[in-house]
């Protein structure tokens, strides 16, 4: 089978699926791996979507994939399966730039723990995706605060994909891989998930092992997955999860994925209505559907997060931690070479936070831990919008467009509970709603359960955007 005579719906095939198709020889990873490469290297650059691309890397790992499946050595439902990772995680001689012009040249001698355990798995590295400059970390007020210029939406190139995780979004929404890797301090999986009508799952803080990959916020840094759907998602989180003596904050405990029994009893939901002061009406309207199809598979109930600074403890620890990380870029002036405004200063009005100011976010953070796990102890997931509009113009100044509050995304990151954002539909110009999950810390499996059950429904994120035009 030649590379155009791959079925352009094999692209957006879920891992499983590609998966079988490896096994059963009916098509093989470096027939894959060459129609990706193709779409990254055309595509890719129509959404701004990748920075790297790793081809001869990725032909050598799908040839030594297909021979070792030949010969019966499967590795498991990874082996073969091209993936993209967002370009934060080490890749050893090949440029690692955090999305950021004054660092377009900077080299490991080492891949990343993450990207070490997918090749261990049989994994094809496809490339390195782009990303929002250093994760944010420093702000940005555009879209356009990235190495390759703004992410652009699949659905509609006039709007954003999200970040900080933009090219892992658009990548897998525009099938340009199976699968990407992708990071969250706070929303950076969640809102391009969303934005670009894909699942994308933040584990449990300490569930993945982030050594190699860029800190931004050592407390609250996460690595996760943005796939096709949440069965995805759970598979490829199992193959990243485990210990690392190389990373103290990961989780002794192993993990693996369960889908859930047939006779498993209904999972009880949370609902977050209030999730954000006001929506927009296509979002709600989105959510409320969603809402119904999983009345059929679940029991929901109200819930109402309680009066608490969230956004404040989050912002502040952040702030804190990204000041520090980010001091040698700060003080040596390179930040001037951000393409972001807001990135050039950010990190010297972040170095004036008082040390009493982030102590005291750090001991309110304790707080914010108790309250959401006693508020998750009575359900298995919360549930709620997973952001208050859809994909917004690449041209918008977000520190105007985009001011409200996330109590849930502060609460969870801060708190490093696990969250999945799945689609539920479309709003204004039929660009993607999502719905998130948000479990209790190490409980990813449940938050997996309810929107594979919510998927399992639906259609929606079978949906494939619009070829470009």
């Amino acid at each position: 089978m030649s590379v155009t005579a791959l079925d352009e719906a094999t692209l957006f095939l879920g891992v499983r699926d590609l998966g079988e198709g490896l096994r059963a020889r009916t098509l093989t990873s470096v027939e894959l791996t060459e129609a990706y490469l193709h779409r990254l290297e055309t595509l890719g650059k129509t959404y701004n979507a990748v920075v790297t691309v790793t081809r001869d890397r990725a032909l050598e790992q799908a040839r030594r994939a297909d021979s070792e499946i030949a010969t019966g050595k499967f590795r498991g439902p990874l082996h073969g399966i091209p993936y993209g990772v967002k370009d934060l995680a080490a890749t050893k001689g090949i440029p690692t730039t955090w999305g950021a012009a004054p660092l377009r040249h900077q080299m490991f001698d080492e891949d990343a723990a993450v990207v070490a355990k997918l090749e261990a798995a049989g994994a094809v590295l496809l490339g390195k995706l782009a990303m929002v400059e250093l994760a944010g970390g420093l702000g940005y007020k555009f879209a356009a605060a990235a190495l390759t210029g703004p992410g652009r939406n699949p659905w509609d190139t006039g709007h954003w994909t999200g970040g900080s995780s933009s090219g892992s979004g658009a990548a897998v929404a525009a099938g340009l891989c199976a699968f990407a890797i992708g990071s969250e301090t706070w929303g950076s999986i969640v809102c391009p998930a969303a934005f670009c009508g894909v699942s994308g799952l933040r584990p449990t803080y300490g569930r993945v092992s982030r050594h190699g990959a860029m800190a931004l916020s050592w407390t609250m840094d996460k690595l996760g997955v943005l796939a096709r759907s949440a069965e995805d998602c759970g598979i490829v989180l199992e193959a990243i999860a485990g210990s690392d003596l190389a990373d103290p904050s990961t989780m002794s405990a192993a993990w693996h994925y369960e889908a859930a029994a047939a006779d498993a009893p209904k999972p009880k939901l949370g609902v977050v209505r209030k999730a954000y002061e006001k929506m927009e009406p296509e979002v709600e309207q989105a959510f409320e559907a969603a809402l119904a199809e999983l009345g059929a598979v679940a029991t929901l109930e109200d819930v109402r997060l309680p009066d608490f600074p969230f956004d404040s403890v989050a912002t502040t620890i952040i702030v804190g931690e990204a000041s520090s990380a980010f001091e040698d870029l700060i003080e040596s002036g390179q930040v001037k070479g951000l393409a972001d405004p807001l990135g050039q200063v950010g990190g010297f009005s972040a170095a004036g936070l008082l040390a009493k100011d982030y102590l005291k976010a750090m001991r309110l953070r304790g707080r914010v831990q108790k309250t959401m796990d006693e508020i998750l102890s009575r359900v298995d997931a919360l549930v709620a919008p997973s952001f208050p509009c859809v994909s917004t113009p690449v041209e918008l100044d977000m520190s105007v467009g985009l001011l409200f509050g996330d109590p849930l995304g502060a609460a969870g990151n801060a708190a490093g509970l696990p969250a999945i954002s799945v689609p539920c539909g479309f709003g204004q110009k039929h660009l993607p709603v999502g719905i998130q999950f948000v479990g209790r810390a190490g409980e990813e499996n449940r938050i997996l359960r309810g929107a594979s059950a919510y998927q399992s429904r639906t259609q929606w994120h079978r949906e494939r955007p619009p070829a470009p035009r």
